[in-house]
């Protein structure tokens, strides 16, 4: 059996996501071969394929993906061929079959669609451990989601109001207001007519938010550092406008003695059991109904440069997900 990928051979502009065609890997002992039918598109790609974060080359493209198991390495006994699965975190994922260990993949419930998973397992459990685990979002609490209109912004503003905070949306532009508040934001802020910190002070009659989730980087983290309240958090954990300039200590003690951290998804599912309660609280928000996942913008996995201008120039609102042909 033959497969297609994308493959970085150099780093670059979406032009360097190149299309080939080679066979198709064997799962070894632990693995499992997987015949994927959608697979997720990240900021994280973008990363990867520039450069910003070193790998080595040459690698196939994507962290995140669904399909349908359609053969077992030795030793598997946990999943069965045929079955549906998801996974995320797990670069190789441009291509219409690819192979994974066992222990990294998820079986899906009914009532979750393959295009969802790929839409929603590595946005959604960066949701999930943002609003559970990083920062264990009350009620009451004030919470400010940068980029309210994007993939993790959508479903954490929404999982954050489920949990009772009062959530405050930011967008760069004012066509994306409409889509964060449907996401569960109860203000939203547009960046490029309105100052950030000033709205949160009004918003908080001068008190300062809770918690600031900022996936932009470097053109807004001083304004997420003086949005906060005394002993706010600051959870910088992207930076799609590029990396944020170091920061002083100085700056974030004195009264206000302020927190940072910057976390990734796979330091809170590093285990099994982290991965299984992840995934298994996003399920469970979704079937619900308490976070609800808007149809993705599709395109072919062949059309993945294109894919990749798309969201790099910000014309996407969600999740975006390549189709493969297998």
């Amino acid at each position: 059996m033959n497969r297609t990928v994308v493959r970085v051979h150099k780093p670059g502009g979406p032009e360097v996501l190149t299309v080939e065609q080679e066979p198709a890997p064997s799962p070894g002992p632990g693995e499992v071969q997987v015949a994927q039918t959608a697979v997720g598109l990240n900021f994280i790609d973008v990363y990867l394929r520039s450069g910003l974060y070193p790998s080595p080359l040459p690698f196939i493209g994507g962290q995140e993906g669904a399909g349908v198991v359609t053969e077992l390495g030795a030793g598997v006994t946990t999943l069965q061929v045929g079955q549906r699965v998801a996974y995320a975190g797990a670069v190789g994922g441009y291509a219409s079959v690819r192979v994974l260990a066992a222990d990294k993949v998820i079986a899906l419930p009914d009532g979750i669609s393959e295009i969802t998973a790929a839409a929603i397992m590595l946005k959604g459990m960066t949701a999930e451990y943002l609003v559970r685990r990083c920062h264990v979002v009350k009620p009451g609490q004030l919470v400010v989601v940068h980029a309210a209109a994007g993939g993790v912004g959508q479903l954490a503003c929404q999982w954050a109001r489920h949990l009772g905070a009062t959530v405050i949306g930011v967008v760069g532009r004012r066509e994306k207001a409409q889509l964060a508040t449907e996401s569960g934001a109860h203000h939203v802020v547009v960046l490029s007519e309105q100052s950030l910190v000033d709205e949160v002070k009004r918003l908080s009659n001068g008190h300062g938010a809770d918690v600031v989730y900022d996936s932009v980087g470097k053109d807004t983290l001083k304004a997420s550092l003086d949005s906060l309240r005394a002993r706010g958090l600051l959870v910088s954990f992207g930076q799609s406008s590029g990396m944020p300039d170091p920061i002083a200590l100085a700056t974030i003690g004195g009264a206000r003695s302020l927190y940072i951290t910057r976390p990734s998804m796979h330091a809170y599912t590093h285990t099994r059991a982290e991965l299984e309660e992840s995934s298994s609280a996003l399920f469970d928000v979704v079937l619900k109904g308490v976070v609800k996942v808007k149809p993705p913008t599709t395109f072919p996995l062949t059309e993945a440069a294109a894919a990749h201008r798309a969201l790099e120039a910000r014309q996407t609102t969600g999740s975006v997900v390549l189709l493969p042909t297998v």
